[in-house]
């Protein structure tokens, strides 16, 4: 069995249940800790048997609710020396297992390798998390692929994938100031729906069977808005037919999204 759950992917939280044989991890907890225990209590998963938690990066809605959550419950904590170091001064006490980016571990059978992305964080990741012959990545909070991103995702059978914005809504907006539309748009921001469906056609291969979509803005996006951008875009580059693609919830309330590998 490999199963991902989107608990929330939104820039209100994020969290991922992750369940690969008899192990279970978070990646991410940008929620509070009632709210993951709620979540995890829905899943079936006991906090404490948590393998791990994973983090990508430091920004809040991403580990909102680790210091309480690891207080109550010492499950060890995975990341990679800058974000603890960073988590650490903010008076995060845990358990820490520091890795290194771009060098691959293994967690009670799941392999892991995280890989760094361009994102205005101090050292920030995504996962490519494999099992049994599958691989699942996570991709989100970042300003474009590089070439090392492609290469790392490159042939997974599902992919979380964020599509932040939509470039027209974002500009349009009146209530970001132009130095935050700034901020979402450069090489250090978030994907739009656009460059997040180039980012997809780039890695897509034979193997790839879903594509998760996260991290959509409320206000300058829409799940049907995200959805068209990256089908058209898999469509238009010769492939896609045998491809799910599915958006998560834009912010805590909504259901969890559950994904069988």
């Amino acid at each position: 069995m490999f199963e991902v759950t989107v608990l929330a992917s939104g820039s209100s939280g994020n969290a991922l249940l992750v369940r690969s044989g008899d192990c279970a991890l978070l990646v991410d907890a940008g929620l509070s800790a009632r709210k993951l225990e709620k979540c995890l209590a829905n899943c079936g998963v006991a906090p404490e048997s948590l393998a791990g938690i994973l983090l990508t990066h430091e920004h809040g809605d991403h580990t909102r609710g680790l210091k309480v959550f690891v207080g109550k419950h010492p499950v060890p904590v995975f990341a990679n020396p800058l974000t603890a170091d960073h988590l650490k001064r903010a008076g995060i006490v845990a358990r820490w297992n520091l890795f290194a980016s771009g060098t691959g571990f293994f967690l009670e059978g799941l392999e892991i390798l995280p890989f760094s992305v361009p994102h205005d964080a101090a050292d920030p990741v995504g996962f490519v998390l494999r099992f049994d012959g599958t691989g699942f990545a996570v991709l989100t909070d970042l300003g474009y692929a590089t070439q090392q991103v492609v290469e790392s995702v490159r042939g997974v059978q599902a992919l979380l994938i964020e599509t932040n914005h939509d470039e027209a809504l974002l500009q349009s907006d009146t209530k970001r100031p132009w130095s935050v539309k700034q901020r979402i748009l450069s090489r250090h921001g978030h994907l739009s729906n656009t460059a997040a469906a180039d980012v997809v056609a780039r890695v897509a291969t034979d193997a790839l069977r879903h594509v998760l979509l996260g991290h959509l803005s409320r206000s300058c996006n829409s799940p049907e808005l995200a959805l068209h951008a990256v089908n058209s875009r898999l469509r238009a580059a010769g492939g896609g037919e045998a491809v799910t693609i599915q958006c998560a919830g834009t912010d805590e309330e909504a259901p969890p999204l559950r994904l069988l590998i």
